[in-house]
């Protein structure tokens, strides 16, 4: 047997394969071990003998107990000191910037120095400056190189220094500060003396939060945040952010809460409570703080967001302190009038800081490292050719020079000619390479600054580029890690699904969109207009053996897909059926039958929607609205208010509600509230209990699923229908595992935008395309069965990612029921009349069903719940319930276990479904992304459900994905690890792994795990990391770049949670919208929403990446061109080193002359049009696998130099002195000669041949450049000196070549043969590309992954000839506005252009 369990024949060599590809992986592991181990031991020594004992910068050591402050106002005044440090605590000042003014020139010279080439040049500049050792002048290398570095690091400033104003502005913002009059004098905490400043005041202010809260020695001052400092006592209002770590004294709200909003810290949305110690009670005024005398010791600064220890001593006790009490900076004050705390972190150490990849090193473009290999190549090639020539030398000199008296006492040393051979051929490694490549990058930076298509006009905000140096890294991008809140939504929840009775409804009130409006855009949208896939240009024939098929995603909306009249889609299925009933068609029917057992129950529903929140409602500008802690139950307040149930007034006592009745009229009805059991994430619930008008008493409870359906009345029975609807579940979604394994897949697994089909014209054939579809069934291991992809009964309803044939009206309308509605009749309710509402199992099973669609389309669900209870057991009940809450010791856990005993036997109510509105054009974005083959992953601080279900909306996870979820609470961690591992060994579609911060903070604990984890998840198509800390981002990001050395990463987000992973990706991307500041500014791009990446990485990605590789390309190519023909031309001067051109046309040849045909190249090529990139996303494997710049690309174009040079020399050396007759034959019209034919060549191949985009711009600057070769050459006629020189320049192009008929002929020949050499070279290229047959190498073995009939793998020149065909350039059009529109064409219009369009 084969190593692969194969027989003997092709098994054998698939197993040699394999054991090659195994040792050709071993090698590369063990070098990048080896580089590894390297780089820890320079980076320790650094560590040690530089830092440590040059520096003196020693790592800090953990303080004795603690650190502490006192809150003790009426004592000295003096600044705390830090004894780790032994001097005051650092300033509140932040740094985001790259450098200081003391380190940016050491900074900027060792990296400048670093790169390759300036590394060369230096070497070959200083002995250029020793006299006598060269013969192109002692300045010609060393100054332009110290000039384009000194530019280049004045752009790095420049840059840097933006960054520096904006950590000004926010070291600036303005906060409210307890002062003294006595620390006007206190000085700054820094510890040079000589920056000392003092602490400025702003403003003071004269009263406090009680509106007369004075003190004759102490006063509320505004002061800039880097003038906070520890110990210092804050005041903020509503709405404020907080400026440094604070501990909380005091809030004005209800039993001294405070409400938060730490959505830039951790990105979570729901508003975070903190409440202050009891007995810091009287710290509400100025008197009340003079009045506490107090300590607290806290713990030392660390990057941990979820746990905080620490203890404060007052009164003569010792209370503990808890993140319960702590509020960090990066949170915002929300619902809160006023807050007072005390702070205990500032600056770089506050835990966001702490959090933040601070102060990264520049970022290099990853196409450098090419470069420097191709600049090594060079240079050996420049010390072959210099010993080539010496080696002449010497040979020419035992030959001819002792034999010719006139000479031989002229004998150079060989030392002298060795160097100067070297510095004369310094020059093929171009000098201005990275200055010239600057030049382009900024005129590219420009192009997407300026780009109408990434501006957004809601926020007037358009793309911008802060890193310009990496413009090319966004073409070769293969992982996308993106934050969740603010980047891929908007935040914003909406109440959109219910479900009562069984029944389903759409809520669709909050559209402001009107439907006749939608219908009529829909119809006057463009509609195909193509009748024949062939152009009917007769110039489209040459092509006509090309046909195109469109394979829609399978997420793509086919017609008809939902009701017609509905404005709402799903953004993760389009494609379902939504129910052919609203909200306002169930206000209908609580009208006309308001007695019905349905709007009896639809009545209550809404009712418990109205009572069962926290939300306070309040009047702005008129209007009323909603102060909430958590955006679901501001949703599903609003919607119950839309419903005719609006909250007008709630306190801690009661809740009044304005209720529509039937009839029009409106009435107030009051609640009174009893008790409110907070939802917590380990109940995941929250219940409320209240006294109706009536007098009867009510628990509400709303929570997940997996919380309320064990506490339900019939429990038993809804698990077993649970368990039904899992089973149905977990068959269908296997059913569409492997319907998808069927299905064309590119090279890369994915769906394909396109698929081919050649026929010939001896053969018409066409491929057959089932046949390529026909892959084997992937069988599954036993741990990889449906149920098993999930850890626990409460993730196991989020996880589902299929639709089940649901049974809510819209889909139940072929198979006639009692639930059938009949649309547009009187009856179209009666399904509301039959028994089967009133059928507690059908009800069950139903409502799982819609709960289980409602996830699968990415809406967050809860369970509704109610019962009553008499007034004896509630009694009972609150003696249990206060005693817990009054508990000093496990007061949470006591309120628990009171909520458990009360929360039994519920009736269910019904099923909520939120919105939670991802950002426009988001699931069309990652769709796009990941048919370019870029892998998606999602890092976000929220919880894992919520994570789940917008993954779902979002497309990060498909219908037959396979979901494995790691959680440490569950045990064996490691054995969950090696069973997904084993699972995804036997094949799988699509795969995605969801692990939560405390999960992955036990993997990082065990060298074991962490091997095992990040050697999984880069075989994984998608990871959600939930509960994430800024850290444990920049951990993933950088555990990637570990394991994947060739892989690019992008993060992108808009928070200041975000920083880290931001820097630590190879692209970092801000969201610069509603929140997204501060990593708009630290970020290398800053766009205003996240559809924009997708033109930011398939198009402007594209674009750059083959600008810049074609300008690395075309410099090196041209520098080779140029210097071939000198080089030949040493063995007829006796290898003395005599230039074959003259010096002045040879000092400007880079700068006039070949410039411009580069520099055009690398600033407007568009090799495909924006809409090709956009409409086929494959193509942007073209940077991912590097075929725009490689080592055998480099080596083609460097043959085809030496060819085109060997070409010129040989042919104008035949026709000047073998076969013509010359008027003037000396060396300045001979070496004009081959330089005028290489200016020529040069622009015509660069500006002509070479570049497809050819814009007004090219065309000019191409006349330009050989009309000005001529000027030049009638200028240099007149200006050359007369003094005796090889080079008779003075009247030469004017008086003798220029009228020479030979000169004019060779010079037109010459480049006529190269110009037909390389249209041949093409012609034969193209026609071998359009049968097939363009295999390079020929010899080599071609895999799957090379299949012609993936789209991505076509040539390019295809697809331009492609572009031509405007029958083709229509549909490709037409195919990226149906992705925009969500419409596909019809059957018709497909089976005629030859672009089908699939499922």
């Amino acid at each position: 047997m084969s190593p692969v369990g194969q027989a003997s024949g092709h098994g054998i060599e698939i197993g040699s394969v394999d054991a090659h590809r195994t040792r050709r992986t071993w090698a590369r592991r063990q070098c990048h071990f080896l580089k590894e181990t390297a780089y820890d031991h320079a980076t320790q020594w650094y560590q040690t003998y530089f830092l440590e004992a040059v520096l003196r910068q020693k790592p800090l050591k953990p303080s004795k107990d603690g650190r502490h402050v006192p809150l003790q106002l009426d004592g000295p005044c003096q600044p705390l000191v830090d004894e780790r440090r032994g001097h005051s605590y650092i300033s509140n000042t932040i740094r985001t910037s790259r450098y200081t003014i003391y380190d940016f020139i050491p900074k900027q010279l060792i990296f400048q120095f670093t790169r390759l080439s300036n590394a060369y040049f230096l070497a070959i500049g200083i002995p250029q400056t020793i006299p006598g050792l060269s013969t192109t002048g002692n300045y010609t290398t060393i100054v332009p190189l110290f000039f384009f570095v000194a530019l280049t690091i004045l752009k790095e400033g420049y840059d840097d220094y933006k960054r520096h104003r904006l950590d000004k502005l926010e070291n600036a913002n303005v906060t409210t500060v307890l002062r003294s009059a006595a620390s006007d004098m206190v000085v700054s905490t820094t510890k040079w003396p000589w920056f000392r400043d003092k602490s400025k005041v702003i403003a003071y202010e004269g009263a406090g939060p009680g509106g007369d809260d004075k003190d004759g020695d102490y006063s509320w001052a505004q002061v800039e945040w880097k003038d906070v400092r520890v110990g210092d006592i804050v005041r903020l209002r509503r709405d404020e952010a907080v400026p440094a770590d604070i501990v909380l004294l005091h809030a004005t709200g209800e039993n001294g809460i405070a409400y938060i909003d730490t959505m830039d810290l951790d990105g979570e949305t729901n508003l975070k409570s903190r409440e202050s110690l009891r007995d810091f009670k009287e710290c509400d005024t100025i008197g009340g703080l003079r009045s506490t005398v107090a300590e607290f010791v806290v713990e030392d600064p660390n990057p941990d967001l979820y746990h905080f220890d620490g203890r404060v001593a007052i009164n003569g006790k010792t209370l503990p302190l808890t993140s319960n009490e702590v509020i960090y900076r990066g949170s915002t004050i929300r619902n809160t009038n006023c807050v007072i705390g005390i702070v205990i972190n500032t600056g770089e150490e506050c835990k966001i800081r702490m959090n933040a990849n601070q102060h990264p090193d520049a970022k290099i473009p990853a196409l450098e490292s090419m470069a420097n290999k191709i600049v090594l190549t060079l240079v050996f090639y420049v010390i072959v050719l210099t010993a080539g020539c010496s080696a002449g030398y010497v040979m020419w000199r035992w030959a001819t020079e002792r034999n010719s008296w006139y000479i031989s006492i002229a004998t150079v040393e060989l030392k002298q000619i060795i160097i100067g051979y070297a510095i004369q051929y310094n020059n093929i490694v171009p000098l201005s390479l990275y200055v010239t490549l600057e030049l382009t990058r900024i005129g590219q930076l420009l192009l997407l600054n300026g780009d109408i298509e990434m501006y957004d006009e809601v926020t007037d905000t358009p793309a911008r580029c802060n890193t310009n140096t990496i413009l090319e890294n966004l073409g070769q991008v293969s992982y996308v890690f993106s934050d969740k809140t603010g980047t891929l939504t908007d935040n914003i929840m909406k109440f959109r699904k219910l479900s009562i009775a069984g029944t389903s409804w759409l809520h669709e009130m909050d559209l402001s969109e009107d439907k006749n409006t939608r219908l009529q855009n829909e119809q006057s949208a463009p509609t195909h207009t193509l009748t024949t896939r062939k152009s009917q240009d007769a110039q489209s024939a040459q092509y006509e053996d090309i046909e195109l098929f469109s394979l829609a995603s399978p997420n793509t909306a086919i017609f008809p897909t939902r009701r017609r009249s509905s404005q709402w889609k799903s953004t993760g299925q389009p494609n379902h059926v939504q129910p052919d009933v609203t909200t306002s068609d169930l206000l209908e029917y609580i009208r006309l039958r308001p007695a019905s057992y349905f709007a009896s129950r639809a009545k209550d529903y809404i009712l418990c929607l109205a009572l069962c929140h926290t939300c306070l409602p309040e009047i702005k500008d008129g209007h009323l609205q909603y102060q909430s802690s958590s955006p679901d139950e501001l949703a599903l307040v609003q919607a119950a208010s839309e419903l005719g149930y609006t909250v007008t007034d709630r306190s801690s006592e009661s809740v009044t509600i304005r209720v529509s009745s039937e009839d029009g009229n409106e009435t107030l009805e009051t609640y009174q509230i009893l008790d409110v059991i907070e939802f917590s994430s380990k109940r995941k619930r929250m219940s409320i209990v209240v006294r109706y008008p009536d007098g009867r008493i009510c628990l509400i409870c709303k929570g997940a699923d997996s919380a309320i359906m064990p506490r339900l009345k019939l429990a038993e029975l809804a698990k077993e229908k649970a368990t039904e609807v899992r089973k149905s579940v977990d068959l269908e979604r296997e059913m569409v595992r492997r319907s998808e394994q069927l299905e064309v897949r590119n090279s890369f697994g994915g769906r394909p935008s396109f698929t081919l089909r050649r026929s010939f014209a001896a053969n018409r054939d066409s491929l057959d395309l089932s046949r390529l579809a026909k892959r084997p069934v992937l069988e599954r291991s036993k741990s990889v069965e449906p149920s098993k992809s999930r850890s626990s009964q409460d993730k196991a309803r989020p996880s589902l990612n299929i639709r089940t044939a649901s049974l809510d009206v819209g889909k139940t309308l072929s198979k006639p029921s009692p639930l059938t509605p009949v649309s547009a009749a009187p009856n179209k309710f009666s399904f509301l009349e039959g028994p089967s509402i009133l059928d507690e199992a059908t009800v069950f099973n139903r409502c799982f069903k819609h709960l289980d669609e409602f996830a699968t389309e990415g809406l967050r669900t809860l369970l509704v719940a109610r019962r009553f209870i008499t007034e004896a057991e509630y009694m009972a009940w609150k003696d249990i319930y206060h005693s817990a809450t009054t508990s000093l010791i496990d007061r949470q856990d006591k309120i628990e276990d009171a909520g458990e005993q009360i929360e039994q036997t519920l009736d269910l109510v019904g099923a909520t479904a939120i919105e939670d509105k991802l950002q426009a054009g988001v699931p069309e974005t990652i769709d796009k992304l990941r048919r370019a083959n870029i892998k998606i992953w999602m890092l976000t601080g929220d919880k894992r459900e919520t994570a789940i279900n917008i993954a779902h909306s979002a497309r990060i996870c498909r219908p037959g994905s396979d979901i494995f979820i790691f959680d440490s609470s569950k045990g064996d961690l490691e054995g969950q690890i090696r069973d997904a591992t084993e699972d995804l060994r036997s094949g799988t579609v699509h795969s995605v792994v969801v692990i939560d911060g405390q999960t992955l903070a036990s993997v990082e604990r065990s060298p074991v795990l962490t091997d095992l984890f990040y050697t999984l998840i880069p075989t994984v198509d998608s990871v959600i990391c939930c509960r994430a800390s800024p850290a444990q981002k920049s951990t993933i990001v950088k555990a990637i770049r570990q394991r994947l050395p060739k892989a690019l990463t992008l993060a992108i987000g808009d928070g200041a949670n975000d920083l880290a992973m931001i820097s630590a990706s190879h692209v970092g991307v801000g969201i610069s919208g509603k929140e997204g500041l501060q990593a708009a500014r630290v970020a290398d791009y800053a766009i205003a929403q996240f559809r924009f990446l997708q033109r930011l990485l398939l198009v402007h990605g594209r674009w750059n990446y083959v600008r810049t590789g074609k300008f690395i390309l075309a410099t090196f190519w041209k520098e080779m061109f140029f210097y071939l023909p000198t080089a030949m031309y040493q063995m007829y001067n006796g290898y003395t080193g005599t230039s074959l051109y003259e010096s002045y046309s040879l000092t400007v040849l880079n700068i006039l002359f070949t410039s411009l045909c580069v520099l055009c190249m690398g600033i407007w090529e568009q090799d495909l049009r924006a809409e090709t990139l956009l409409a086929v996303p494959e193509l942007y494997v073209h940077g991912q696998r590097n075929r725009e710049l490689n080592f055998p690309r480099f080596i083609i174009w460097m043959t085809g130099a030496v060819i085109n040079g060997t070409l010129v020399w040989v042919l104008i050396w035949l026709g000047y002195n073998v076969f013509g007759l010359p008027r003037d034959n000396g060396l300045f019209a001979f070496g004009d000669l081959a330089f005028s034919i290489g200016i020529l060549w040069t622009n015509w191949k660069l500006f002509i041949m070479e570049t497809h985009y050819k814009s007004a711009i090219v065309i000019g600057a191409f006349g330009i450049t050989v009309s000005g070769w001529f000027a030049w050459q009638a200028f240099l006629s007149g200006i050359y000196p007369l003094q005796p020189s090889p080079y008779a320049g003075r009247g030469a192009f004017v008086n003798t070549f220029g009228e020479d008929a030979t000169w004019w002929s060779l010079l037109f020949g010459v480049l006529l043969v190269l110009i037909g050499l390389d249209i041949t070279f093409k012609f034969v290229k193209r026609n071998l590309i359009v049968y097939g047959l363009w295999n390079w190498p020929p010899w080599g073995r071609r895999n799957a992954d090379d299949s012609p009939e993936n789209c991505e793998n076509w040539d390019r020149q295809l697809w331009q000839e492609l572009e031509q065909d405007p029958a083709i350039r229509e549909r490709l059009r037409q195919a990226l506005l149906d992705e925009e529109l969500g419409r596909p064409g019809t059957v018709e219009e497909e089976s005629e252009t030859g672009l089908d369009r699939g499922n």
